[in-house]
């Protein structure tokens, strides 16, 4: 389990710690949470496995799984570097008995999943809750430890005929190249002395004015870099910007009527994570669009509707999402540039 999952957690008992106290203070004030509200926030697998469901999944159940849903995204064997990061690669069997990838202490590599998890866990946990990309959540128990036992396969850590199950997850756990390759020593740990979680009730004088939000400490925002840029580049949430923007980023913005400026607004929207200019990704390429729609007059309305709204079924089964936090402005210099091919 994650800090911030374990803090959410605590602050959801302590809330229904609270809301006993006020009852017996305040009468009809508060009450104690259900253990069926509390099982829905509990939804993560801790490191140690707990919160694992029961269950099992082959390789090749997740062959077939990952080449239905994963495949065009993340490439046939994983290896896709033009959508996402690729999942396998970069380690050797040295780091298998090692425990930690010797390629990580180059800056200068390019890594990929399995080069970086130090738990299966964490793996196992993300695509239960983030996968597919268009549907997440979707898959069924089996399929996330089918598709697991594939990464592994492919990452050459299971044979071809091996089944996953939650009673052989800590056995896979000591076969990852980067076991033990978690370190503390960085801001996302750093409490400096202070708790996960500590607040006083009010009970007079009291804000009338409340916003909830979530942000991180500030010892811990640009431990990562920028989170802007690491974050799905679509859709309404965007990653939070945690470094400066730099100065001739800013400045190609300011130039989007011209086709480079254009360029950067697509690439800044995550639309040429999914299109290609003059070759199909996950969606047509740019110069098929514009062919499609030549000569057409309301071209232009047709595709700000669709890229305000999103669309399905026109190019193929996978939907494109809606682009609802984009400036009317941004899209017509973006239309603009795909109708005129993309130059």
């Amino acid at each position: 389990m994650s800090r911030w999952a374990s803090a959410l957690i605590a602050a959801f008992w302590m809330c229904g710690a609270a809301a006993a106290v006020a009852q017996e203070r305040y009468p009809g004030i508060g009450r104690s949470a259900t253990q069926a509200e509390v099982r829905a926030w509990d939804i993560d697998v801790r490191s140690d496995l707990k919160g694992l469901p029961a269950g099992s999944g082959s390789v090749a159940k997740g062959r077939d799984v990952w080449d239905a849903k994963c495949a065009s995204c993340h490439g046939t064997f994983g290896e896709s570097n033009e959508v996402f990061p690729p999942i396998v690669g970069g380690t050797t069997k040295d780091d298998v008995k090692t425990g930690r990838v010797k390629a990580l202490r180059d800056p200068e590599t390019a890594r990929s999943t399995l080069m970086k998890l130090s738990r299966i866990s964490t793996l196992w946990d993300y695509i239960n809750r983030a996968m597919p990309w268009t549907a997440p959540k979707t898959l069924t128990t089996e399929e996330v430890y089918a598709v697991t036992a594939y990464i592994l396969n492919l990452g050459d850590l299971a044979s071809d005929d091996f089944v996953l199950t939650d009673k052989n997850m800590s056995e896979v756990q000591q076969k990852l190249p980067n076991r033990d390759g978690m370190t503390r020593d960085h801001g996302m740990w750093s409490l400096r002395g202070r708790p996960d979680v500590k607040n006083v009730a009010c009970m007079r004088d009291c804000a009338t004015d409340v916003k909830v939000t979530s942000t991180l400490p500030e010892q811990a925002k640009d431990a990562h870099g920028n989170l802007a840029d690491q974050l799905r580049g679509f859709g309404p949430v965007r990653g939070l910007q945690t470094v400066a923007v730099e100065v001739a980023q800013a400045s190609a913005i300011t130039t989007k009527s011209s086709g480079d400026g254009a360029r950067v607004l697509a690439n800044q929207s995550g639309c040429l994570a999914c299109h290609g200019v003059s070759n199909k990704i996950i969606g047509p390429a740019f110069t098929d669009i514009a062919a499609k729609y030549k000569g057409q007059a309301d071209a232009g309305a047709k595709l700000a509707v669709k890229i305000r709204s999103g669309s399905t079924g026109v190019w193929g089964a996978i939907p494109m999402p809606p682009q609802p936090q984009l400036k009317d402005d941004d899209i017509k210099a973006m239309v603009g540039w795909i109708l005129s091919g993309a130059q």
